[in-house]
């Protein structure tokens, strides 16, 4: 590999072989190029229209998925997939809202990444007249 810019300037004769290598050597750097230019342009447009940017508002109320929350008293099993409803306080950045603190779950760190948040819908009070009541209390004996 022997780049013509690599080569004494003093030289009377330069080797055939060498500067069509060169030629050669800047064709495949050219090539390789565009070829990084055209992948750089096909993985943006495959981002935009894959990931969509999120659509939320302060004041919107929307769920955190509780698969990073650690939580030593109970299983994975038993825990819903969901906490919330929590409501938006103010966008942090692009991809970051930061969230009402409302009860100790939320003391810690306020703010979460919109792939964790997903849009809350209250569900229909005709259809399911029994949710959001308090569970029942068992007497004591």
């Amino acid at each position: 590999m022997l780049p013509y810019d690599t080569l004494k300037k003093d030289l009377v004769y330069i080797h055939p072989k060498a500067s069509s290598f060169k030629i050669i050597l800047d064709k495949e750097r050219h090539h390789a190029d565009r070829c990084m230019q055209n992948s750089f342009k096909y993985a943006k447009e495959r981002w935009v229209k894959s990931n969509k940017s999120p659509e939320f508002k302060i004041g919107d109320l929307i769920l955190v998925s509780t698969l990073s929350f650690n939580s030593i008293k109970d299983s994975n099993n038993c825990k819903d997939s969901f906490a919330g409803p929590f409501m938006i306080r103010e966008p942090d950045g692009p991809n970051s809202l930061q969230l009402e603190s409302t009860g100790e779950s939320m003391n810690k760190h306020p703010i979460f990444p919109v792939s964790v948040i997903k849009h809350y819908s209250s569900s229909d009070k005709e259809l399911f007249p029994l949710r959001n009541k308090p569970p029942f209390e068992i007497p004591p004996l």
